[in-house]
């Protein structure tokens, strides 16, 4: 096929891949409150109204559904934040109401830290960032450079207004279109991990977006007014490790953060490599894994199921473009990894309707998919600014559900690790596809990143993030690798759940002692039964809070996190029944 071929064949696809999993994006319907601002005497909710409520900020009924679909509301109340000023007065109002108050911004995470599916969201309100709260300023002559965005703002914004002043950052999620705040609220990460004997540009870091925070501008009690107020945290001030991944506990208003020199990057793909190659044991020759982490530090693999190759891409910086590569100016360059080609949303619509004996046909052609979209396009060797490279998702991308987690160990363990998971993996689903079950229909990913390295920080720091996955461990120094690695698959997959918590218990067993450990990513999925996501009590109960006691000093582990996002909400506006079951 021609390229303008796969193109126009790739487009017609995407309205076809929508209508076919309902994985396209929709704005959420919305009806004003009566006498609220926005009405304009057009139709409005008949629901019965939040007293009280100020009529000045704009009030309506939303939908709300999460990235996967698995959290999804016809109608939740909904404010739309103009200031601040106007987030504290919801707080109040909340407060004297009985009301919980919880952030809005894209809405793309699994985890139920916004609301709880099933529950009684009467006395919800969420609160839209987005629309206003997203002002982003850049400060290119203060020391460090730092940027300062509203909450909403997006990631995307962010860099942009970084790059304009030569300024970017080392790590970034792949989706750019995400809220700050909500990216910081789980401490999300990149695939930016140092090469053998690389160090970081000052002002950048390795870890988690988190660890880049200077100050943050949150609402919080005031014991004294007996009201809920605007205050900003810096860096320096010991409360703060707890606010900078904070689960959705409280209300950022703002942040700024840190940043360096932007660099220009190399983006290369190989897909001729076989996974018993790639993913051998440690100390085999030949094209590894590790072997790429040593060249170049930014790694990351997707490997689809019932096939031999994965693809493999290597970000590495490289300021002057080399011949072979092709110059990009903008982000979001696999467009094919957003808009299916039809044979794969057809084998998706056999899957998705229950159909598990294409999951290997499904494997195949989203790789055939990925092989002919990089050809054809021209993807291969891509050369630009970091955020041209790093963002490659969209919002439109397939919608999933995904389980595992993040390993931390030492840099020498970096093949081992992977080596095992991969193992498990592949006997795991040849053993399950013996007897016709295929739970697992999408990706197995891997990437890396550093430790929330304090010596990166350029400002007198109180500690790491208390609840940062990547969280350094005091008593393992030499822990400073951290192993990002996920299964993915398609929503209401049968076995599914049950496959993700056998991968979870696997990996908390298996990397453990003075080898390893491992921490659940708080943005995807964990704590499986086979119900789903969220609910084995032993993990919530056990397992998570010695994650983040085991090593830790007192005064930033577990238990200090919680008791500090109690004294800045003390009422607990700012949570949901899930952090009450969670943490009552």
């Amino acid at each position: 096929m021609s390229r303008r071929g796969f193109l126009g064949k790739a487009a017609a696809a995407a309205a076809g891949a929508a209508a076919l999993t309902g994985m396209g994006w929709a704005p959420a319907f919305a009806l004003p409150a009566p006498g609220s601002t926005g009405s304009g005497g057009g139709p409005v909710s008949n629901l019965p109204l939040p007293p009280d409520f100020p009529q000045d900020i704009p009030l309506a009924q939303q939908g709300y559904v999460n990235w996967a679909k698995d959290i999804r509301f016809d109608a939740v109340w909904t404010a739309t934040a103009r200031t601040p000023d106007d987030v504290v007065r919801i707080a109040n109002w909340a407060k004297d109401n009985g009301f919980r108050v919880r952030a809005k911004g894209t809405m793309h995470g699994w985890s139920p830290f916004t609301v709880v599916p099933g529950e009684n969201v009467e006395r919800t309100l969420l609160v839209d960032t987005m629309t206003h709260l997203n002002t982003v300023s850049v400060d290119a002559n203060a020391a460090p450079a730092r940027v300062t965005a509203g909450a909403g703002a997006s990631i995307e914004a962010v860099l942009t207004a970084l790059e304009h002043e030569g300024l970017g950052w080392a790590n970034a999620p792949a989706i750019g279109e995400l809220s700050i705040a909500g990216a910081l609220a789980i401490g999300a990460h990149g695939a930016t991990y140092p090469a053998s004997g690389e160090t970081v540009t000052p002002g950048q870091s390795f870890g988690s977006l988190s660890n880049l925070i200077l100050a943050m501008t949150v609402v919080t009690w005031d014991a004294a007014a007996e009201r809920y107020v605007l205050r900003e945290i810096t860096r320096a001030e010991p409360e703060i490790t707890a606010l900078l991944t904070h689960l959705g506990r409280t209300f950022v208003t703002s942040v700024t953060l840190q940043a360096g020199a932007n660099a220009r990057v190399r983006c290369q793909t190989f897909l001729d490599i076989p996974w018993q190659e790639m993913f051998a044991p440690a100390g085999s020759p030949g094209r590894t894994y590790e072997s790429y982490v040593a060249r170049s530090g930014r790694v990351e693999a997707i490997w689809f199921p019932f096939t031999d190759k994965p693809w493999l891409k290597i970000w590495t910086p490289t300021p002057v473009k080399p011949r072979e590569s092709r110059e990009v100016f903008g982000p979001y360059n696999y467009f094919f990894s957003d808009n299916l080609p039809e044979p794969v949303t057809d084998l998706l619509g056999q899957v998705a309707a229950g159909i598990q004996g294409a999951t290997p046909a499904f494997g195949v052609v989203q790789l055939a998919a990925v092989q002919a979209g990089i050809t054809l396009t021209n993807t291969g060797d891509l050369w630009g600014w970091s955020k041209d490279v790093l963002f490659y998702l969209r919002h439109t991308t397939l919608r999933v559900i995904a389980g595992g987690g993040v390993v931390l160990t030492k840099r020498a363990n970096i093949q081992r690790a992977v080596n095992e998971v991969t193992t498990w993996h592949h006997n795991r689903m040849t053993e399950l596809a013996a007897r016709g079950e295929y739970p697992i229909n999408c990706a197995f990913e891997v990437r890396m990143c550093g430790v929330d390295d304090q010596a990166e920080v350029l400002v007198e720091s109180a500690g790491p993030p208390n609840l940062s996955a990547v969280r350094p461990r005091p008593d393992h120094p030499e822990w400073d690798t951290c192993i990002w690695m996920n299964v993915t698959t398609l929503p209401g997959t049968a076995g599914a759940t049950e496959y993700l918590r056998e991968l979870e218990r696997f990996m908390a067993g298996n990397f453990s002692g003075e080898y390893a450990t491992f921490r659940s990513e708080w943005a995807k999925g964990w704590a499986f039964t086979d119900q789903g996501g969220y609910r084995d009590t032993e993990w919530l109960d056990e397992v998570l809070p010695a994650a983040y006691t085991a090593g830790v000093p007192a005064n930033g582990n577990w238990s200090a996190a919680w008791a500090s996002f109690d004294a800045h909400d003390p009422h607990r506006v700012f949570a949901n029944s899930f952090h009450e079951r969670w943490m009552p």
